[in-house]
């Protein structure tokens, strides 16, 4: 397994690995803060699976890159927001603020789809959340400066600029109250699917004994009461997606 070497994934699959011990199977893990190698070495054969990323990710990707990576089952969904220390609504905003945002496409549309939602900005209402980029803002009252930046370090351009986009994850572990810097959260239960992270394969690796068993170890109670218990609860584990499903699910997903 190739997976981000940060909390909601490491310490998870540090408690899958003894309880996979347990019952004789070996895990072996690499981690890496690197957000392209994962898919590539999984679509080499390199490792079997990751733990890194969403569906609309993985989408993207694999679009762009001619790979075939697919969702095995799900673990959480990162919600997401915008947040500020310098001022308390985006109402607030001051003309030409500069918000940061992130640079790959799926996180990008997301972003300004809150902010769409929001009433701060207009977008085109044809294209999804996933497939939005600034092309498509067709209204910008506030003339907003959007500065695009690795999706792992909007936290921490949170000093520079007047507000951020990010993973409420990501804020909470840069040391932030995510209560009192948030000026809005998702909430539209149509972006929990596309933004869900999981475990992922080639496609073939699905119907193995293994996938099963990784099945059972990260949907089981000792990681959801491990992310119930994270910063206070900020990323809901979800057992949505599985084995059994996750084929059609992705099909559906990709076919949109």
């Amino acid at each position: 397994m190739i997976l981000t070497e940060s909390a909601p994934y490491q310490e998870p699959t540090e408690i899958v690995k003894e309880k996979l011990e347990e019952q004789g199977w070996t895990l072996e893990t690499t981690y890496v803060t690197d957000i392209i190698l994962p898919n590539q070495a999984v679509s080499r054969g390199e490792y079997d699976v990751n733990y890194f990323q969403h569906l609309a990710y993985l989408n993207q990707f694999n679009q762009d890159n001619d790979t075939e990576v697919e969702p095995i089952f799900s673990v959480f969904y990162a919600r997401a927001g915008v947040f500020s220390l310098t001022v308390d609504s985006l109402e607030d905003l001051p003309d030409g603020a500069q918000v940061s945002v992130p640079v790959d496409t799926s996180n990008n549309g997301r972003a300004l789809a809150l902010l769409a939602d929001a009433g701060v900005i207009e977008v085109d209402e044809s294209k999804k959340p996933t497939e939005l980029s600034q092309r498509d803002i067709t209204a910008n009252p506030k003339n907003l400066e959007f500065i695009e930046v690795d999706q792992q370090s909007l936290a921490q351009t949170l000093p520079d600029v007047d507000a951020a986009f990010g993973f409420v994850r990501l804020v909470a572990e840069a040391g932030y109250d995510t209560e009192d810097t948030a000026l809005v959260l998702e909430s539209d239960p149509a972006v929990e699917l596309p933004f869900t992270n999981g475990i992922a394969a080639n496609a073939d690796f699905r119907d193995t004994e293994a996938a099963q068993v990784l099945q059972e170890a990260y949907q089981s109670e000792e990681i959801a009461e491990w992310f119930a218990d994270y910063q206070g609860g900020v990323l809901d584990y979800t057992e949505e997606i599985t084995i059994d499903n996750s084929a059609d699910t992705w099909s559906d997903y990709t076919a949109d």
